[in-house]
């Protein structure tokens, strides 16, 4: 089970709980995460996170994500989180901050 970890921000305060699911926006929604989430399909970069822990446990990111990152400037540890997904079977701590 993947255990989730928003750390607080400008944003709002800290959320944590589990992963159910493999996709991240399940979670943001759920816990009412400190994530703003605008397009839901990898593309405004509204939803940029850095992580802080735990990135083996995201899978590789899409095509569509990867360019939303380039064309940020934005290195690899940071990911979107309305189309970020877990690997499957993953165990472990994930945790994220918002970008501003």
């Amino acid at each position: 089970m993947i255990t989730v970890r928003v750390e607080e921000s400008a944003r709002g305060p800290a959320r944590e709980g589990r992963l159910r699911g493999a996709r991240l926006v399940d979670f943001v929604d759920e816990a009412r995460a400190p994530i703003p989430l605008s397009c839901r399909g990898g593309t405004c970069g509204t939803c940029r996170v850095r992580v802080l822990e735990g990135a083996h446990l995201l899978a590789p990111p899409s095509a569509r994500e990867a360019e939303t990152r380039a064309w940020f400037g934005e290195g690899p540890d940071v990911r979107l989180a309305c189309v970020a997904r877990a690997v499957a079977g993953g165990r472990g701590l994930l945790r994220l901050v918002a970008l501003d």
